[in-house]
């Protein structure tokens, strides 16, 4: 694990580390000014979620390394789990 990675999770104790997780699908679609990516990670049924500014070429297939917490919002008065990703890396 990378020093500043390292810091991170160290500091917040509610941040997870993942390395080397493979991407099954990656989403982007517009939420306002933001685009929001979606990515679903293999052998995990919680999606992934986080914010850029533009879009970013498809992360499916692909390895990454993941830090995130987990997060939840309510739907049409469901609560869902999703994972809000603070650092992403190509593997």
């Amino acid at each position: 694990m990378e020093k500043q990675v390292k810091k991170l999770v160290e500091t917040h104790q509610q941040l997870v580390h993942s390395e080397g997780v493979k991407v099954v699908s990656h989403v982007q679609r517009e939420d306002d000014d933001w685009i929001l990516h979606t990515l679903m990670l293999e052998g995990i049924d919680v999606p992934f979620k986080y914010k850029r500014k533009k879009q970013y070429r498809s992360l499916k297939g692909a390895r990454v390394n993941l830090t995130y917490y987990p997060e939840s919002e309510t739907v049409a008065g469901m609560e869902f789990e999703y994972m809000k990703v603070v650092r992403i890396r190509v593997a």
